[in-house]
Formats: structure tokens, sequence, C-alpha cells
């Protein structure tokens, strides 16, 4: 049974920073995709970031390109999102996500191609 448990979530000012944590308990973490997902109240979850198993490919949403960073560290079964320059409309529930295509050769980027998912972290962006 795979497991995903976010942490790092919390209220900032806007222009702030906070770092997402996701521990998982899967065997070989490190074959495995990576992303991160947002929903605000009333709207539908969206994509953030994603990593490929060994780091080497990275996206982003257009959104948070350049003030967000998604990094892992597959001896720990962490994944990361560092989140800069916060907006009040980075405002969400953000869920960490798990893949599960052996070393895909590129991370999913759409909610349906990720088989795990966290209970998600609540970050709250005050103006």
């Amino acid at each position: 049974q795979v497991q995903l448990v976010e942490s790092g979530g919390g209220l900032v000012q806007a222009g702030g920073s906070l770092r997402l944590s996701c521990v998982a308990s899967r065997r070989s973490f490190g074959a495995y995709s990576m992303g991160w997902f947002r929903q605000a109240p009333g709207k539908e979850r969206e994509f953030v970031a994603a990593i490929s198993w060994n780091g080497g490919r990275l996206y982003y949403a257009d959104s948070v390109k350049g003030r967000f960073t998604i990094s892992r560290d597959n001896a720990k079964n962490t994944v990361y999102l560092q989140m800069n320059s916060l907006k009040p409309e980075d405002t969400a529930v953000y869920y960490c996500a798990s893949d599960d295509t052996l070393r895909a050769t590129a991370p999913p980027r759409m909610n349906g191609e990720y088989s795990y998912w966290g209970q998600g972290t609540q970050v709250t962006v005050s103006s």
C-alpha cells in the first residue's frame, strides 16, 4: 500500500516562502515520477509541478514558473516543493502524487495519470 504524507503548509504573507514536503512509503520510490497539484475553493485540481524519477526532467505550470522549485531526495523517499514570492492566488490545498510507471521518460502533468495521492496540506497566502 502506497502512502503519501504532505507537510509544510501554513499561513504566510504575500511575498513570503514555504517549503512543502511529501514523504512516500513506497518501495522503489526512486523509480517513479512525482507531482504536485493544488485545488483552490470552488476550482478544479490543477497541475503545479512534476519531477521525473531521477530528477532529470522538471515541469512547471506557467503560473508558478520562476517562483516554485520541485526537487526530490530518493534516499529519503521525499519530494519537495519550494515556494517563493507567494501570491494570494497561490492559496489552495496542495497535494503530492506518485506515478505508477517505472522509470517513465517524462513525468505526467495530468491528474488522471497519477495513481497515488496524499491527503493534502493547506497553504494560505494573505495580502
